[in-house]
């Protein structure tokens, strides 16, 4: 997401995506005369809004902190600070992406973003009952269901035949992830280099992608188990503030509040976006290892 991330400005609402959803214009046949009927005019656009999330890593050097420490070389603190803040912003980003669904300040993952209106009933301020170009395909098994190649390439066909675009990738939880990867394991072949003997060699087994019909499903620690995410990452993308990306504002004293210190903040303001909802798809309860 970051890879590709797109610029957004301040402003009320500065997300806002034109989105074609109906046809503005009408086909008819004519006779022979070539005479028609008299066109109306057909609205066919609207627009889907959103709103930049502001993240905020406070980032604390108490005063006696640097003046305790017998060399910088050896506890860099502010360093060790700093790195973790990175770590500790890009862990709540990935979090909030596979799970937040109702929290207003928190970037809209994809569980609203990905959805048929079970879970989230309006997404970008358009209601997906009013619009139903603006549903996902989401499935939900009545049993816990094992994943299987077979089933991923029905899965991959049902978000196929709504847009006629193949999905980019697969999501899914690193139990799932490898529970799907044991239907291939029966079927591996192993290919031996020519003129290389046995024992300097080495086998190679299993797999770090999947692939079902040119689809990659790939695991992420993030994902919810029993969940697969079907994305066509066309259409899916994160809008960084063109200010506000990672963006340090320094270290400033803390005497003014009574302490001896500095504090500094590392500020991001983003939104992920779904531009074509029914580009994707969402599939849950499928059996998983508990690993």
């Amino acid at each position: 997401m970051l890879s590709h991330a797109q610029v957004a400005t301040g402003g009320l609402s500065p997300i806002t995506v034109p989105l074609q959803g109906n046809p503005m214009v009408t086909i008819q046949n004519m006779g022979y005369d070539g005479s028609f009927n008299q066109p109306g005019v057909t609205p066919g656009i609207q627009n889907a809004e959103f709103n930049l999330k502001g993240y905020l890593t406070a980032i604390p050097f108490l005063g006696l902190e640097g003046l305790v420490q017998l060399d910088y070389s050896v506890v860099p603190l502010i360093e060790a600070r700093m790195n973790d803040a990175t770590n500790v912003t890009l862990d709540r980003f990935s979090t909030d992406m596979y799970n937040n669904l109702t929290n207003t300040q928190s970037m809209i993952g994809l569980p609203a973003a990905i959805d048929d209106g079970t879970f989230a009933a309006n997404y970008g301020g358009l209601s997906r009952t009013n619009n139903t170009f603006w549903k996902s395909t989401y499935v939900h098994n009545g049993a816990p269901t094992t994943p299987t190649r077979n089933l991923m390439l029905q899965y991959i066909s049902q978000v196929t035949k709504v847009t006629g675009e193949i999905p980019k990738m697969g999501l899914m939880g690193f139990g799932t992830w490898t529970n799907l990867a044991q239907d291939f394991t029966p079927n591996e072949r192993y290919v031996v280099t020519p003129n290389q003997p046995f024992g300097e060699g080495k086998v190679e087994a299993l797999f770090r992608a999947l692939d079902v019909a040119g689809v990659p499903f790939y695991p992420d620690p993030y994902c919810p188990e029993g969940t697969l995410y079907l994305l066509n990452t066309d259409y899916l993308s994160l809008y960084v503030h063109e200010r506000a990306s990672f963006y340090f504002t320094g270290f400033e004293s803390t005497l003014a509040n009574g302490q001896f210190g500095y504090i500094g903040a590392l500020l991001t303001l983003l939104e992920m976006v779904d531009v074509k909802c029914k580009a994707h798809g969402k599939f849950d309860n499928l059996a998983f290892l508990n690993i």
